[in-house]
């Protein structure tokens, strides 16, 4: 696959963090490939590890100000329940320079906690972001798909049609229905096979019978890189179904 894959998440603030999460997915995913292990399940996992990992030393400082918080919880409400009933100036004032003592007593600021949150929540956003759609962000997977998806595009299927065949409609799936209504651009075929189960390859199978034997091919790779102890997670785990193992 060459150019650039238009299909990545594109927003202001988490889309360039999702673009460079992107290249880490895409890194690991090669890494697998080269060493003859190319599966998406694993690359999730590692890398989501990965991701904590660097996020650890933040996480530490917010765990560290949980606690430190709980110690000071007691001083800080003793100083509110002095002063609730002051509202003159001077006992705010009283007021704000005893709770700004305790804090400094204890070393941590006021608003430490939610930097530290800040922080994190747009990349766990943007790390969500790529799971969702790895195709978008890893071009070996993209290259999967991409083939059989312009044969069913010459085929005259369209993306909302292929939408119907979805077992569920994630917000990857929406969008591509609604981009394709002002492109033709073949990554918005990928966006939605990227979530096809596997009676939704035997959907398109149907629909496309000319194409049967291309679609069961590819479905069979889609299949290959979703499988993960022996799991395909591409598709739904039933509630009784051992799949159920893969979320824990």
């Amino acid at each position: 696959m060459t150019g650039i894959i238009l299909t990545q998440y594109n927003g202001k603030i988490i889309g360039p963090i999702a673009k460079l999460l992107g290249y880490l997915m895409n890194a690991i995913f090669e890494f697998l490939n080269m060493i003859k292990i190319p599966n998406i399940g694993l690359s999730i996992i590692i890398f989501t590890i990965v991701i904590y990992l660097l996020l650890m030393p933040l996480t530490i400082k917010q765990q560290k100000f949980s606690k430190l918080s709980a110690k000071m919880n007691p001083e800080l409400q003793a100083i509110q329940k002095r002063y609730k009933d002051k509202k003159d100036n001077d006992s705010m004032m009283a007021m704000n320079a005893e709770t700004k003592a305790v804090y400094a007593k204890y070393g941590v600021s006021p608003s430490g906690s939610c930097l530290q949150l800040l922080i994190q929540m747009p990349i766990l956003f943007a790390l969500y972001r790529v799971i969702y759609n790895i195709p978008a962000y890893v071009p070996q997977v993209y290259d999967v798909y991409s083939g059989i998806a312009q044969q069913i595009k010459s085929a005259g299927v369209s993306v909302e049609q292929l939408s119907k065949m979805v077992s569920s409609s994630t917000y990857v799936v929406t969008n591509a229905v609604s981009a394709a209504k002002n492109s033709d651009n073949i990554s918005y075929f990928v966006d939605v096979l990227g979530q096809f189960n596997t009676n939704a390859w035997t959907q398109l199978a149907a629909k496309c019978p000319d194409l049967k034997t291309a679609i069961m091919e590819v479905a069979e790779k889609s299949k290959h890189i979703n499988t993960f102890l022996g799991l395909n997670i591409a598709d739904t785990p039933a509630i009784k179904s051992v799949s159920v193992i893969i979320p824990i």
